[in-house]
Order: C-alpha cells, then sequence, then structure tokens
C-alpha cells in the first residue's frame, strides 16, 4: 500500500522535521498511543508505543529503524521494521520516502507492508490501514506547506 502526499518544502527539510512533535501530531484520535521512546529515524533508532483506549492498554508496538539514507534524486528514506506488534499483525514494514519534486518540493511517500496470519484478515485491514495513514496528508502539508501548482 503507497499513500503519497505533496508537500512544498525540500527533501532535506522534511527529513529534518521528522521529529518526535510530528510523529505525536501523526497519530491518529483512535486508538490513543502513549509514547515510550523515541530515538528518531536513523538506523538503529527505536520508537515504542502503547496503545490505548480509555483507561484499557491494548498493545505495546515497538519499531526498530533498520535503514535510513539518501536517494539518488536528492531525496531522502528511512526503513523502521516491527519488533513487537499487536495482535493480529505478524509484520510490519514502513518505508518513509520523501522523493524529490520537480517543483522543488517534496512528495511523501508512506509505502506499507503488513501481514497477518490470514489473507483474509489482511484484505478486511486494509481500510482501517489506509484510513490511519490518509490521517496524516493534512498533517504533512501544516508542517511542510502545501505545494503551489505550476
Amino acid at each position: 500500500m503507497q499513500l503519497r502526499t505533496p508537500v512544498a518544502q525540500a527533501p532535506a527539510q522534511v527529513w529534518a522535521g521528522f521529529t518526535c512533535q510530528l510523529f505525536l501530531d501523526l497519530a491518529p484520535p483512535l486508538p490513543q498511543l502513549r509514547l515510550l521512546r523515541f530515538d528518531g529515524c536513523q538506523r538503529g533508532d527505536l520508537v515504542e508505543i502503547e496503545m490505548h483506549l480509555g483507561p484499557l492498554r491494548l498493545a505495546r508496538w515497538t519499531s526498530l529503524i533498520t535503514e535510513h539514507g539518501e536517494l539518488p534524486s536528492g531525496g531522502r528514506y528511512f526503513v523502521d521494521l516491527g519488533q513487537q506488534l499487536p495482535a493480529p499483525l505478524r509484520y510490519w514494514q514502513h518505508r518513509h520516502l520523501m522523493e524529490a519534486a520537480p517543483n522543488g518540493g517534496t512528495v511523501i511517500v508512506e509505502d506499507l507492508e503488513y501481514r497477518t496470519a490470514s489473507l483474509v484478515l489482511d484484505a478486511l485491514l486494509y481500510p482501517l490501514v489506509w484510513a490511519q495513514f490518509a490521517w496524516r496528508r493534512p498533517i504533512y502539508r501544516r508542517y511542510f506547506g502545501r505545494p503551489t501548482r505550476g
């Protein structure tokens, strides 16, 4: 699954903007997230969250940043790989690409791969996962600007 969001700032600026505060602001309203650890977006960094629904603790999620770097086109990227995942997820890989756009801006690409124990459940989760990441589009544009058309 891929979602693409054009923004006004250049890839280096967008890369620098992937901070703890942006991570918190990108969180959807449900489930509620409690950030336990945010090392950053470089190889070897960890991100740990607890998911809650009101007072109920639902699950813990830990991701490891397995790679980061620059693209030949001048873009940037980092990849997080789920280490401890909430049920029913068994595999999670999220590639964050910041592709250089022709107008000097960036296209933020959310490239997601996930699996459960069932292809049927994978398909049933697709709209929910898509919605969780579509939620991010206006937040990215608030942080990094809406690209101009020209």
